[in-house]
Order: structure tokens, then C-alpha cells, then sequence
């Protein structure tokens, strides 16, 4: 495997399949499928997952709700779906922990920077929700902050698309796909591949980031295999 340790980020709008919103069953199926091949070939793999399926805070505000209140309603949507999918890897028979930026005994363990580093050398897939614990981070910010605390090799962000293209190519069918770039040109061309916060974090970390469609079956596989789709950017 090229990766010993990888930090994988979905977003929440991924859980829902063909749905409008909430989670879809088979979606999540596939994707813990997926992760298990990844995983006994002997991978480390932590996950961050988005709530976006669920509630989005900054879409609340704009319609009148506090923007902090907004973000920590939008935590404990990524808890659901961290719970949703723990469960789906647990029944293809993984050993999984959930660790939370909130603490919620009943459910999981608070996040702590050792234990999960722990967990994952013992063989565990570790999933942490509830974003940073802090209004006005994405879980952009947290898979970031995450990968790096971990010591991961890579963040893998798994979306719709297969890779980083000139213009959105759900709309505009003359956009061109990247296969590899730098930091310092996505900046300089503004093209949309995390927020600024967490793209900052992994350029002065020297973490590189690789966006792939997760939603194809065997890319998850393909990309710790070293195989080169989707884009990847680097220093």
C-alpha cells in the first residue's frame, strides 16, 4: 500500500445517495464495503464526515439563526451520520471507535489525541464527529486539523466528482479536470477544494490532499493502491 495512515473526509451530502436528504442505506453499505477491502490490506484509515445531509449552518443563518447556535446544530448532524456509518462498518465486521470534539458519553468517547492514535494501531477505524468542537469551523477545518494531529500520510476527500476541474463539471461541460496541482495554484486560480482554513493547515503542514469519487465502486481501493485518479495537490 502507498499510504500506512490515511485520513478520509466525505461529506455528508454523500450519504444520501439519490435522495433529497437524509441517509441513504446502500450508499453507506457500499462505502463501508469499501473501506473494509482498504482496511485488510492493512491500512490505518481515521474518517470525518460532513452533516450537510442533515443541517447546514451557514444555510441556516442566512435565514435568521445564530451562526454559532446554526454550527453546533450542524455537530451533532455529523454525529448522526458518524453513527450511521460506524454501524454499517460494524455489521461487514470491523472494529470501529467513535470519537466526538463533544463530549456524549452515552454514545462515544471524547476526542483525545492519544487514544485515537492508539486505536488506529491496534487496528480500529476511527471516526471523528462533531467537526472541532467550535462554531465557525467546517469539517473541512476538522478533517484538516484531524489528519494532521493523527500524523496521516494523506487526507483523501471522497465526492461526487473525480477530481479538481477549471469550473464546476456538473455545469459546465467544457471544464477540464486536473490530475495534479499545487497548493499555490489553487490559490492563485480560486478553484473550490476545501476552505480556506483547512487548505491552509495541510500546505503549512506539508499533509497533500487528493479529491476522488468515492461513489465508484473500487477507487477507494485504487487510490491507496498508489493508482493516479483523481487530482492530486501537493507543495
Amino acid at each position: 500500500m502507498k499510504y500506512k495512515r490515511i485520513l478520509l473526509k466525505l461529506s455528508g451530502e454523500s450519504l444520501m445517495g439519490d435522495k433529497q436528504y437524509g441517509i441513504d442505506n446502500e450508499r453507506v453499505k457500499q462505502y463501508a464495503e469499501d473501506i473494509k477491502a482498504v482496511h485488510s490490506k492493512g491500512m490505518e484509515i481515521a474518517i470525518v464526515i460532513g452533516g450537510g445531509n442533515i443541517f447546514r449552518g451557514l444555510s441556516a443563518e442566512k435565514s435568521g439563526m445564530d451562526r454559532a447556535q446554526a454550527d453546533y446544530m450542524g455537530m451533532l448532524a455529523t454525529v448522526i451520520n458518524s453513527m450511521a456509518l460506524q454501524d454499517a462498518l460494524e455489521k461487514v465486521g470491523l472494529k470501529t471507535r467513535l470519537l466526538t470534539a463533544i463530549k456524549m458519553e452515552q454514545i462515544c468517547e471524547p476526542f483525545i489525541r492519544r487514544r485515537a492514535v492508539r486505536h488506529l494501531e491496534k487496528g480500529r477505524i476511527v471516526i471523528f464527529g462533531a467537526g472541532t468542537g467550535n462554531p465557525y469551523f467546517t469539517t473541512d477545518s476538522a478533517a484538516a486539523l484531524r489528519a494532521i494531529e493523527i500524523k496521516a500520510d494523506v487526507v483523501l476527500k471522497g465526492t461526487r466528482v473525480d477530481g479538481i476541474y477549471t469550473a464546476d463539471p456538473e455545469k459546465d461541460p467544457l471544464a477540464k479536470k486536473y490530475d495534479e496541482i499545487t497548493f499555490k495554484e489553487v490559490y492563485e486560480k480560486d478553484l473550490n477544494v476545501m476552505d480556506m482554513t483547512a487548505f491552509t493547515l495541510c500546505e503549512e503542514n506539508d499533509l497533500p490532499i487528493i479529491v476522488f469519487d468515492m461513489n465508484k465502486t473500487g477507487n477507494f481501493m485504487k487510490i491507496t493502491n498508489g493508482e493516479e485518479i483523481g487530482t492530486l495537490v501537493k507543495g
